[in-house]
């Protein structure tokens, strides 16, 4: 992401060499792509790279289905068998019952779709998208992105997405890079990215962005190694000085949280052991959470266990944390 003109466009052209880069190397799949002749770049398009743009770029006398296939055509799949993956993909995008329509009578959002079954139709294992959403109205922007999200759990692509939209970049990126003045300034996780901008350009950026929106769970949490329910006070209580904490997390044999134990409960016993000590009742959040969604529970006043999406213990949340991680000079907790 970036500004007009910081050469987000330019950058993704490179990747499949629709404009020739002066210097430099592009790995796909360990080689290098500007070593490729004509034939090989040509089967690089057809068959690993696809593009999507912004301005659907569809063929108006082509009917859906048709503007879907047309990816299959060009590498010489039969009239039979394309029309047949293409509504595989209109399926998949949403859009099954759509096929035998042209492009002016769908919806701006629909057309984009359209254009994305294209890219997908091939099925490339690369998808570059060129702020794909842009020309949408912005309702209809944020129900894409949702679905784009969707859909990439099910291909499961590599995908390069262009935008000069802070909120859309975080809301979709798994890493961000933010270009100025046709470099990188900074590469990394939404996270990392409003949490520990890399200068001022980066912070301008991010100023105005709800962290708590942005940043999991996970991430402002703190790894603490968990007590087992077959130990006895006396272990317990040398993991707490280990630790340096004051309040624990026993998990069972499957790494599920089933109590919290303090310090002080602790005391001087020699004979209890830690299910007979720990509090059954305790605060619990997925680690996948917006930090936003788990501020109720870190007011209670104990450190929340943080589990992942199978219920197994991650981590502990506190308030402290929370803080740590939201202030201007935030980072993640150690």
């Amino acid at each position: 992401m970036g500004l007009s003109g910081s050469g987000k466009s330019t950058l993704i052209r490179c990747l499949n060499r629709l404009i020739p880069p002066t210097s430099g190397e592009i790995y796909i799949d360990g080689e290098d792509i500007l070593a490729f002749d004509k034939e090989r770049l040509r089967t690089l398009r057809r068959h690993k790279v696809s593009m999507v743009f912004q301005r659907f770029a569809l063929f108006p006398h082509k009917t859906v289905v048709e503007n879907v296939a047309y990816g299959l055509k060009v590498r010489g799949i039969g009239k039979k068998e394309r029309r047949q993956l293409a509504q595989e993909t209109l399926d998949l995008v949403g859009l099954g019952a759509w096929g035998d329509y042209y492009p002016r009578n769908l919806s701006g959002g629909m057309q984009q779709r359209v254009g994305l079954g294209r890219a997908l139709a091939t099925d490339p294992d690369i998808l570059l998208m060129d702020e794909p959403f842009g020309a949408l109205d912005p309702l209809i922007r944020r129900e894409i992105q949702e679905e784009l999200i969707q859909l990439q759990r099910a291909v499961n692509k590599t995908i390069v997405f262009i935008t000069h939209d802070l909120h859309e970049a975080l809301k979709l990126g798994d890493r961000i890079a933010i270009m100025k003045d046709g470099r990188f300034v900074q590469v990394g996780t939404p996270e990392e990215i409003v949490s520990q901008p890399a200068d001022e350009y980066v912070t301008a950026f991010t100023q105005d962005v709800d962290l708590g929106r942005v940043i999991t769970v996970q991430y402002a949490a703190k790894p603490l190694k968990p007590l087992s329910l077959k130990m006895t006070a006396p272990q317990a209580a040398q993991q707490f000085v280990t630790e340096g904490t004051d309040a624990l997390y026993v998990t069972d044999d499957n790494g599920h949280p089933v109590g919290l134990l303090r310090r002080q409960t602790v005391g001087d016993s020699q004979s209890d052991t830690v299910a007979q000590l720990m509090d059954a009742n305790f605060p619990q959040a997925e680690g996948s959470w917006e930090l936003a969604n788990a501020y109720h529970l870190c007011s209670q006043g104990v450190p929340v266990a943080v589990v992942d999406s199978n219920g197994r213990f991650q981590g502990t949340l506190h308030y402290r944390d929370v803080l740590s991680t939201l202030s201007p000079n935030g980072h993640k907790p150690s």
